[in-house]
């Protein structure tokens, strides 16, 4: 941890904060999630590492490593100058159609990978996806705290997400495929985009989770008549928010999808994107010489039927084992031999002394129910849907 000093914070959660970092030795600035040492450290954080570590992609935050402080495990990750999306959108109100895909194809594309790589991220949004400070922004996808690995977890069967992004799938609170939501959630994300608003909040009342839920399961949504929208897109639209999720659009249909396909990127077309889903030898190769290699001796993947990435990458410095040990660790709280301030770094300051009573426990969180999951368990309770209809 003696290698970085802090900058600033940049964002809270129910995790804890992210801050701002600098490395000082190269003087590189990193994001540094800091979940507090001891209970807080569970299987989510776990899985949130491991399949993060398992992703290299340029639309996807770069994973560097874990550190402990004596009071904070902090996640290190690639930092992204630009913010996110969903600022962009509030200071815009809405995108061009162009401007809208544009995004829409960077995200497609990085969602895709994690599914290729057998990661669910279950909680796509706008403030899950950043954008690097490049002239022509980079969106980057963060946050795997919800996401959930085929290879090391079962299909996930909890309500997870964010209400206006939810699939109809997931209010079931039965087994349901990640991709599936995935897509729903991208479909809601493109909307946002290009209209502004939810999709299936009641413009009137869009607090009103049980009329927003009511609106997700009969996929009652309308493009207002001010936006313009093409055809084309409306079709895209129309085939993703489709209630069966196994009658929606799949990842694949997407990416085959003229209207994704107009004005695509070079970087983004299944030839280029071939090199993030092939590793060269055992270690941590980067995808980019890889890609580079690819281009140099003509090869190509285009004749495959689908891209499957080769084997599990080894991107950061850390192996697996490395990482246990370090999570296994934070889940204590050591005692520290003089006092320790917020975040672990710096000295004590006058109002952040140590308590010397251990037998004093904390106070346990409360586990109540949100509005959210209030809502879902009485519509539920209500039997005004039939969760029989979806399929699953």
């Amino acid at each position: 941890m003696e290698r970085y000093e802090p900058v600033r914070e940049i964002g809270a959660g129910n995790f804890g904060v992210a801050k701002l970092m600098r490395n000082k030795e190269t003087r590189e600035l990193v994001a540094m999630k800091f979940i507090e040492r001891g209970n807080r450290i569970d299987e989510n954080v776990f899985r949130e590492i491991v399949n993060h570590r398992s992703l290299r992609h340029p639309n996807i935050i770069r994973f560097k490593e874990v550190v402990l402080t004596p009071t904070h495990l902090a996640i290190v990750m690639e930092y992204a100058a630009g913010g996110e999306l969903f600022e962009r959108i509030c200071e815009a109100g809405r995108f061009h159609e162009d401007e809208a895909r544009y995004f829409f194809q960077q995200l497609v594309c990085g969602v895709s990978f994690c599914h290729a790589m057998q990661i669910c991220h279950r909680d796509l949004k706008l403030e899950n996806t950043l954008l690097d400070g490049s002239p022509a922004p980079r969106l980057k996808i963060c946050d795997f705290g919800y996401s959930k690995s085929s290879v090391l977890h079962s299909r996930p069967k909890s309500t997870v997400g964010t209400p206006a992004y939810i699939a109809p799938e997931v209010l079931s609170r039965r087994e349901y495929d990640g991709k599936h939501a995935d897509v729903w959630s991208c479909g809601v994300t493109l909307y946002v985009m290009l209209v502004g608003a939810y999709p299936f909040e009641d413009p009137k009342d869009p607090k009103n989770f049980r009329k927003t839920i009511s609106r997700i399961m009969s996929v009652q949504y309308k493009i207002p008549e001010y936006v313009h929208v093409s055809q084309n897109c409306r079709h895209l639209l129309s085939r993703i928010f489709v209630a069966n999720p196994y009658k929606r659009i799949t990842m694949s249909e997407i990416k085959s999808h003229p209207w994704f396909l107009k004005n695509l990127p070079r970087e983004l077309k299944e030839e280029a994107q071939a090199a993030f889903y092939t590793r060269r030898g055992g270690g941590g190769g980067d995808a980019a010489s890889a890609s580079t290699s690819s281009s140099s001796n003509g090869s190509s993947s285009s004749s495959a039927p689908a891209l499957q990435p080769a084997t599990t990458p080894y991107y950061s410095a850390q192996s697996v084992e490395e990482i246990m040990r370090i999570v296994q660790e934070a889940q204590t709280v050591p005692r520290p031999a003089r006092p320790v301030s917020g975040y672990g770094w710096g000295a004590a300051s006058d109002d952040e002394q140590y308590d010397d009573d251990d037998d004093e426990e904390a106070p346990e969180q409360d586990d109540d129910e949100d509005d959210y999951d209030r809502a879902v368990r009485q519509v539920h309770a209500s039997g005004e849907f039939d969760m029989a209809k979806l399929q699953i």
